[in-house]
């Protein structure tokens, strides 16, 4: 099934049922005067997130989504039924623009968080409503308003807490298959993942985590070589950054891929240079001894940041980066907890001015 993470899709909520010319007629009443019911109002079109998906995939096979329109009033002072609105439900992380101009409308990134896309017309009001001294059999209602309609584009920046990022072979697609139940593609030749891969990985102390795995980068991926920054979207909403380094050596030095992925996260987004980072030292299998990974230990020692030595293969090392991963994360946890406004950095309000749609 192939990954989507962006769509252009159309929603047009319904127009409202049309007003009712009618006049009571019973027997021994004369002249019951109008009695004709309004119509109901159209369905809107909301869109709501969810932590259920994580692809954009049915938009794939649809790009139109209508709510109902409202039924037309009747006789007897009925009033039409509103119609049924339409809930599209898309992945947490979703941004929702404007098609035409780009304005980014809403920032989905809780589960149940929606977004009012387009409203449903107004139905017509009946006869009865204009009924007057001087015109007591009005022989006119009104037509119900047409829903609102447009074109948007939804864009996917998957939520995990721990993003994988390294050059092509580094050996991350390993490293989540071992750590989770995820499958990605793996193979005894060189390629490189070409779509985000998530997990969900067991921590010690009972908790979890998800973990991205996002297709390898190479040097001047801003420029547009290889994939280019295309998935580094992914990235931004991770809450730590794990460079998963080549340290056999066998390909590049581990040193120099490193700064290639500093330079390429910097030139994508200088923010994510500020979130925490792991620099992991993967397939220590190949090399000769363990003397060999304590000098790449003490060579990335001035960086700034934590480093463990791994081998996916074996799995040697992994039961050391769970338990860091748990530490860390529980670490971000509580400093989001004391710090954090729950705001999102988009600037886009969600719900606002919303609050009177109905979701069915």
């Amino acid at each position: 099934m192939p990954f989507i993470d962006e769509a252009k899709f159309f929603v047009k909520a319904g127009d409202g049922g049309n007003g009712c010319v009618s006049f009571r007629r019973e027997k021994f009443v004369p002249k019951g005067g109008p009695d004709g019911g309004d119509g109901g109002d159209g369905g809107s079109v909301i869109i709501e997130a969810t932590r259920r998906l994580y692809s954009l995939i049915d938009f794939k096979y649809r790009s139109h989504f209508l709510a109902e329109r409202g039924k037309n009033g009747q006789g007897k002072k009925m009033n039409g039924r509103k119609g049924e609105d339409h809930l599209l439900q898309v992945p947490a992380g979703s941004l929702i623009s404007d098609a035409a101009t780009g304005e980014l409308l809403a920032d989905l990134t809780r589960e149940g968080d929606y977004f009012l896309a387009v409203r449903g017309g107004q139905g017509g009001r009946g006869n009865s409503h204009f009924a007057s001294a001087r015109n007591r059999a009005p022989r006119h209602a009104e037509n119900g308003r047409p829903g609102e309609e447009r074109w948007l584009r939804v864009e996917l920046k998957l939520l995990a807490d721990v993003g994988l990022v390294g050059l092509p072979n580094a050996g991350k697609s390993t490293l989540l298959s071992k750590l989770s139940a995820a499958t990605p593609k793996i193979a005894p030749y060189p390629f490189t993942t070409l779509e985000p891969q998530l997990g969900i990985v067991e921590l010690p102390g009972g908790e979890r985590c998800t973990m991205a795995d996002i297709p390898g980068l190479i040097e001047n991926a801003h420029l547009g070589a290889g994939l280019g920054h295309k998935f580094l979207r992914h990235v931004e909403r991770t809450r730590m950054l794990v460079h998963v380094l080549d340290a056999s050596g066998l390909e590049s030095d581990p040193l120099a891929q490193y700064h290639v992925l500093d330079s390429e996260l910097r030139h994508y987004k200088e923010e994510l240079a500020e979130k925490r980072r792991l620099i992991l030292l993967n397939k220590i299998d190949l090399l000769p001894g363990p003397a060999q990974a304590d000098e790449l230990r003490q060579a990335f020692a001035g960086k700034g940041f934590p480093v463990i030595a791994v081998s996916a293969l074996t799995g040697e090392g992994l039961e050391t980066l769970l338990e860091f991963l748990a530490a860390a994360l529980a670490e971000i946890g509580r400093e989001e907890e004391g710090g954090g406004s729950g705001a999102d950095d988009s600037g886009a309000s969600v719900n606002e001015g919303h609050d009177d749609a109905e979701r069915e």
